[in-house]
């Protein structure tokens, strides 16, 4: 039998110990890497220490001597700010030649290009690798991880990707943003339409819960019907994937479409619709809390 040869252990910096960040440290961990994490909030970092990761006060101290470093952070300018900005604390300073920079947040494709070419030209490498999955995705490691960047980069970041999920490389710089831009305009748009056929139903006098079962199986099933749909069938919208996340991603595809000249009027709807969600107080609940919007328009709280 030929022996096997174990996977590498790595050094490995997280930014950003949020909702996803936190379990994705957990599954670098349990994959044998040495994890240093660092959170704006240290109380929420502070969890890992009991799993085996060393936290840390500031991004440089997290970077120092990091093999990769993963950033899951709330938005491209957080992502900036960290990674370039915060005086000597930020993370830039304390990264290495030749280190490898995985953003996973979800940022615009722009952002991406841009945090790229500014750690190039100091001797770092980079990917955007925003990840599709929530939670559940998160904690099982079965993300989709979106990936844009150099080929070779790709490569060399297969054990860190590996424990997380299924990672695909779509192109160069900016194109896995792109990618999750399209995954969360399918994503936003779909939890409207079985909300709002679910509510139609429930309107004229069937049963949500078994029009939700007849239709799984036939044209219109999905992984949304059956989660999502399941969630407003239950009236369970703790947050998994929040609604203000949800209309932020709606906001960067607007962007980025404005950029390249392209017209994406149910998108524009879908945008509305999420920031009329989070205007009436819905912000924090799952996106698939759009049911509650709906519902509200048309009297059935």
């Amino acid at each position: 039998m030929t022996p096997t040869t174990p996977n590498p252990r790595l050094r490995i910096a997280v930014l950003g110990c949020g909702l996803m960040g936190l379990p994705m440290a957990r599954r670098l961990l349990a994959a044998g890497h040495e994890v240093h994490a660092w959170n704006r909030t240290r109380a929420k970092a502070d969890v890992l220490a009991a799993d085996g990761a060393y936290v840390h006060d500031t991004p440089r101290q997290a970077c120092i001597k990091a093999d990769y470093i993963v950033s899951m952070l709330e938005n491209g300018s957080v992502v900036g700010e960290v990674l370039f900005g915060m005086g000597q604390d930020g993370a830039i300073h304390g990264m290495c030649q030749g280190t490898l920079v995985v953003d996973m947040a979800s940022i615009q494709p722009r952002e991406a290009r841009d945090h790229a070419a500014r750690l190039s030209e100091r001797g770092m490498r980079h990917l955007d690798a925003p990840v599709s999955g929530g939670t559940v995705g998160a904690e099982a490691g079965t993300l989709a991880i979106m990936v844009g960047g150099k080929a070779e980069d790709y490569e060399a970041a297969q054990p860190l990707l590996a424990p997380l999920g299924r990672a695909t490389h779509v192109g160069p710089h900016g194109a896995g943003q792109l990618t999750k831009l399209a995954n969360q305009m399918i994503v936003g748009i779909s939890i409207g339409a079985v909300a709002e056929a679910l509510l139609l139903c429930a309107k004229g006098g069937a049963d949500p819960a078994k029009v939700r079962e007849a239709i799984t199986g036939g044209f219109a099933d999905s992984r949304i019907l059956q989660l999502h749909g399941q969630r407003m069938v239950e009236r369970d919208f703790a947050a998994r994937g929040k609604m203000t996340v949800q209309l932020k991603d709606m906001r960067n595809a607007l962007a980025t479409a404005a950029e390249v000249g392209f017209d994406a009027p149910i998108t524009q709807l879908f945008e509305q619709l999420y920031a009329d969600g989070v205007k009436h107080g819905l912000g924090e609940l799952d996106h698939s809390g759009l049911f509650v919007e709906l519902a509200s328009r048309n009297a059935m709280q």
